[in-house]
């Protein structure tokens, strides 16, 4: 019983996630759902209070994998610190048919609601990882600052707001020149060596994809 209603509670979700793609969140009704799904009203409030409930579900969904993925590769000692950087940030990049969908409709308008909810897990969820890899670099010798989460912290959200084309228009020089300065200030906040991490940031924004959660 307990997989059947796993297994009904995912049906639930796919069929939402393929419908707010399709029409918007505004745009699609608890209707259009159970219909896609086949069945009845009770079944759905047995699973999601509303039609809320369900997006908050999709994005806890996508946010478990995301968060899950960039974990595993900050705990990865295998890899060099540049590495375990580049590698959780890019770990928040979507890919899989289902996630781009997501992605994809949160940027409209319509659908502002669910792309402040997702920046808001980006924003809680990835400093605390970034913040051990940050550590070791410390101990290291490679950075000095006594604020590492609060570096880490404010990274993120600039990199979740400015780097995001949703939230500020610029042309491509604008972009490069603001690359430069962010470049040089996450240094100065880490207290690194001058020029240290352009490679690193250079290979986090090098596929021209801006924001994290793009």
């Amino acid at each position: 019983m307990r997989k059947e209603a796993e297994e009904r509670r995912n049906e639930i979700l796919d069929a939402a996630d393929e419908l707010f793609g399709q029409k918007g969140f505004d745009g699609t009704s608890t209707n259009d759902i159970l219909e896609k799904v086949g069945i009845a009203r009770g079944t759905l409030y047995y699973h999601f209070k509303s039609k809320e409930d369900i997006m908050d579900a999709l994005i806890e969904r996508i946010s478990v994998s995301l968060l899950g993925a960039a974990q595993k590769i900050g705990a990865d000692k295998s890899l060099s610190l540049n590495e375990r950087i580049i590698g959780v940030v890019m770990a928040l990049n979507i890919s899989g048919k289902s996630s781009e969908e997501i992605m994809e409709h949160i940027h409209k308008p319509q659908n502002a609601l669910m792309h402040q909810k997702i920046q808001k897990v980006i924003i809680n969820g990835v400093p605390p990882i970034l913040t051990g890899i940050i550590r070791e670099g410390i101990e290291q010798g490679l950075f000095s600052t006594p604020f590492p989460y609060e570096c880490m912290e404010m990274v993120v959200a600039y990199m979740n707001t400015v780097f995001d084309d949703d939230m500020v228009e610029m042309t491509s020089d604008e972009r490069a020149s603001r690359m430069q300065a962010f470049v040089f200030n996450v240094e100065r906040l880490l207290g690194a060596e001058s020029g240290s991490l352009i490679s690193v940031v250079m290979q986090m924004f090098g596929s021209g994809n801006g924001g994290t959660d793009e």
